[in-house]
């Protein structure tokens, strides 16, 4: 893995210049750089549940292929980001047996949305990093943090409004977790993370 750089998942956010898109913006571990990622909206879900341990009331992709690597005996032992050309990531999801190793190919958000399903690490090429790379500085990480007033590891409620975070305040406890299932029921994950932070705030 000389070659490599490893990433943790630093935020996700709704992204205002392609509509119905989201950018997933990755850290270097141990490092400055960060690494933007723009992914769909079922990817930006789908990765926000899992990391916000909302479960869905039935499998979601993801879920399922967890589900039928672990029953074959597969594990993921990384994944990497390994190309970009043209503006367009790519990645390889690397799978284990007792036997062999294989790699996937692999769109990024799949990837990265499997990736915190087995709790694999996450990398990056040093050609991709060098060249898409964004270096952060710590007065570039306050104004940040300031400008998003959120932790760096919520990622379902970032794209939330104030608006909407502010009219859940006006419910009681009770009527938030109807909500919540409701919220889990109908699928709508963005909206079941924005009343589990605010039953959360309560407690």
């Amino acid at each position: 893995m000389d070659q490599t750089v490893e990433l943790e998942i630093l935020g996700l956010s709704s992204n205002h210049s392609q509509s119905g898109s989201f950018t997933l913006v990755m850290g270097e571990v141990g490092g400055i750089r960060r690494l933007p990622i723009v992914i769909g909206m079922f990817e930006a879900q789908a990765i926000a549940i899992e990391i916000e341990k909302i479960i869905p009331n039935r499998p979601m992709t993801h879920d399922l292929f967890k589900s039928f690597s672990s029953n074959f005996n597969y594990s993921i032992d990384h994944i990497l980001i390994s190309d970009m050309r043209e503006g367009v990531f790519y990645a390889k999801i690397v799978c284990k047996d007792s036997n062999k190793t294989v790699e996937i190919d692999a769109r990024p958000s799949d990837a990265i949305a499997i990736a915190v399903r087995f709790d694999a690490s996450i990398y990056c090429s040093k050609k991709v990093m060098s060249e898409a790379g964004i270096e952060f500085n710590e007065e570039d990480e306050r104004r940040e943090h300031e400008k998003s007033g959120k932790s760096k590891k919520t990622p379902a409620s970032a794209s939330s409004s104030s608006k909407s975070s502010d009219s859940l305040k006006d419910f009681s406890l009770d009527k938030l977790n109807q909500l919540l299932d409701k919220a889990i029921n109908n699928e709508d994950y963005e909206k079941a993370a924005r009343i589990r932070d605010e039953i959360n705030r309560r407690n």
